[in-house]
């Protein structure tokens, strides 16, 4: 048993060290603060208990007592116990006052360092803490100090005299006292600051000031502040990214939406994972494989569906395929084929199933067969148009889309009009997601559809496709999100 003080960074999940990810991965109970990012808690097992222990102002989910008792009670269980906690533990973080705790319960404990806001969020503005020939040393301080001591711990007079930079945390509600106390030691009026809030986030944004002019600046929290010679300093980075403060909803499986997620993450949006259905796997039987002219895969769930649970269940590998053509619908699809060692003989142009249906050859014969590994609703252009023209066509079922039941606080969002954009990437995402929102949103977000097929469905269904991808794949979505917002912009 051992309860882990791990360090989550300050707001990006690609800040989370090694070591921390690691121990989400094996923990029995994650006991979180209200600014973990929820791709981290994805880390956790699905067996694993998450205990919300949010501070924020007028919403205090526990207090530092509760959790202290949280921490003991489950370590005393012989739990493994992660405490994720917002940018270090032990820097303004309380870490200290849980590790107190946990050693007079005899608990044994560990400490996993993260990355500070005082650091990340300058960085991620653009502003080194230090400069060689501008500040060598920087003094991080907090700017609300815990009113029961009785007393003060920080002299900003002093501060004020001591010159290099000053990271103030926590302190927006109070700097134009801190202001005035920092002149008063010696800072001019005219002393660079800037203030980062929410940094390292996509609502990330950077307000530069004076140290005369911060009390009337408008500096909100949460915010690092930065108050120094290097505050005039913009080596900005993060906040060029193209899709800085996109809110953007990934309606994909939660199995698929990773990918999409995280690239569009690193283009510098909000996503909100709010998927739709679930990707139920089916029991497969497998028909008679030797004979087959063609195979066809529709999809990587379709691929996965037939190999996890068809062929590796009968004990079956590659070699069945000897003698048998293989086509695929989309590059992801032959994707998920070649990772399991099958080239595709066929890839239609366009990835719908209208494409494949016009490029796919006559049958060398009179009852040539086909095999089609699809979903369990599916459109039947495919198979009927094929019959058409003399296959004998097998449909084999390998995988049926559920709704999904999403984070009602996240539907609340997209009711209200609160996000920007909305991805669909099939007609089931979009027939789920209107389903459980109760009907389109009269406040309706921009629409971006994968394709022609997905949006007859969306459109049928009420909502305005504003932006069609002209290539319908991920990468395609990608790319028109990119031309969505900057039109918006």
């Amino acid at each position: 048993m051992t309860v882990y003080l791990v360090g989550a960074g300050p707001g990006d999940p690609g800040l989370l060290t090694q070591r921390g990810a690691a121990l989400m991965r094996i923990a029995d109970v994650v006991v979180y603060d209200r600014l973990a990012h929820p791709s981290l808690l994805a880390l956790a097992a699905r067996t694993a208990e998450l205990v919300d222990v949010g501070k924020s102002p007028g919403n205090v989910a526990m207090d530092q007592d509760g959790i202290n008792a949280t921490l003991v009670d489950r370590g005393l269980k012989g739990l493994e116990v992660v405490r994720l906690k917002g940018g270090d533990p032990f820097v303004f973080g309380r870490g200290g006052e849980e590790a107190e705790v946990l050693i007079a319960a005899g608990v044994p404990f560990e400490v996993v360092p993260g990355v500070t806001s005082a650091i990340a969020a300058a960085a991620y503005a653009g502003i080194p803490v230090t400069h060689r020939n501008v500040s060598t040393h920087v003094t991080i301080v907090t700017g609300h100090e815990d009113p029961a001591k009785g007393r003060t711990d920080v002299n900003w007079e002093a501060l004020g005299a001591v010159g290099g930079t000053v990271v103030i945390l926590m302190g927006a509600a109070h700097i134009r006292d801190i202001a005035e106390r920092l002149m008063a030691g010696g800072r001019g009026a005219d002393t660079p600051v800037a203030a980062v809030r929410y940094g390292t986030r996509p609502e990330q944004q950077t307000l530069r000031t004076t140290l005369g002019e911060a009390g009337d600046a408008g500096i909100r929290s949460p915010s690092a502040i930065i108050v120094g010679e290097v505050a005039a300093l913009d080596f900005s980075w993060f906040e060029q990214r193209p899709l800085l403060g996109a809110r953007i909803v990934v309606t994909r499986a939660r199995e698929q939406a990773s990918s999409l997620r995280e690239r569009l993450e690193n283009l510098g949006a909000l996503v909100l994972e709010l998927p739709s259905i679930k990707i139920e796997p089916l029991e497969v039987t497998l028909p008679e494989l030797g004979g087959l002219e063609w195979i066809i895969f529709t999809s990587p769930n379709g691929v996965d569906g037939f190999f996890e649970n068809g062929m590796d269940v009968a004990g079956l590998d590659a070699r069945v395929f000897w003698g048998v053509r293989v086509a695929a619908i989309g590059p992801g699809t032959a994707a998920s084929l070649a990772a399991r060692g099958l080239r595709c003989d066929l890839l239609p142009e366009r990835f719908v199933a209208e494409s494949l249906l016009e490029a796919m050859p006559d049958p060398t014969g009179e009852g040539a067969r086909v095999l089609i590994a699809r979903a369990e609703e599916a459109r039947d252009v495919l198979p009927d148009g094929l019959a058409a023209r003399g296959y004998s066509v097998e449909i084999l079922d390998v995988y049926r889309t559920v709704r999904a039941d999403p984070d009602p606080t996240l539907l609340e969002q997209v009711r209200n009009g609160d996000v920007d954009l909305v991805t669909f990437t099939s007609g089931s995402t979009v027939k789920n997601l209107t389903e459980v929102l109760g009907g389109v949103p009269s406040l309706q977000p921009a629409v971006i559809s994968i394709g022609p097929i997905t949006s007859e469905v969306a459109t049928g269904l009420g909502w305005v496709v504003s932006h069609e991808a002209a290539e319908h794949t991920i990468d395609g979505v990608i790319a028109t999100a990119l031309a969505a917002w900057e039109s918006m912009a």
